[in-house]
This record gives C-alpha cells, structure tokens and sequence, in this order.
C-alpha cells in the first residue's frame, strides 16, 4: 500500500476553527476520500504546522487523481481558505507529496 503525506500552515489564531471544521467533515468528503482508496488519514499539529498522512489502496496517483476531479474538494478546499494556507502541485491539483526519508515496518 502506497502511502501520501502532506504540510501545510494554519492561520494564526485559526487552529481551533481548523480542528472544529474537520470534526463536522462532510459526510461527502468522507465518501469522496474513501471512493479514492485513500485510509488511515490522519492530521497532526505542531504550532501553526499541519502534517497529513494517508495510506492509499488504490495507490497515490489514483487517489490524488480522483480528489483533483472532485467538485467536493474543490468546495472544500475554497471552505477552508480562510484558515490555512496550502499550495497545490500545479500537475496533479493535490497536495504537493512529501518525500519519504525513512520508513520502518
């Protein structure tokens, strides 16, 4: 299984509002994610930091495919503009990959 991890910076003074919007995800989010095989998302916080890692059953390329094509990320992502800052891979729409140093199983 291919794994995907992402960064990006919430707003100053924002991560509560942050962590309150990904408490009430929509319920076609939640579909659109799982239809793209992508599981075990999780988010993490250090300061102003975010770190987004998930493993994807479909593969990476499939499931950053599928959210580009989406028209609930993109209502998603325009949602949370107000309170963080992520710059998108201009090729795939997604979030730009971060390469994997190392690994233990």
């Amino acid at each position: 299984m291919e794994r995907y991890a992402w960064k990006a910076t919430v707003k100053p003074g924002m991560l509560a509002e942050y962590r309150r919007r990904h408490d009430n995800i929509w319920p076609e989010l939640k579909e659109l994610l799982k239809s793209a095989g992508i599981c075990n998302y999780t988010i993490w916080n250090v300061g102003d930091e975010l770190f987004g890692y998930y493993e994807c059953e479909k593969g990476v390329d499939f499931a950053a495919r599928t959210q580009a094509e989406s028209e609930v990320v993109d209502r998603w992502n325009e949602y949370m503009k107000d309170v963080m800052v992520m710059e998108m891979d201009p090729v795939t729409g997604a979030q730009p990959k971060l390469e994997q140093v190392f690994f233990l199983e």
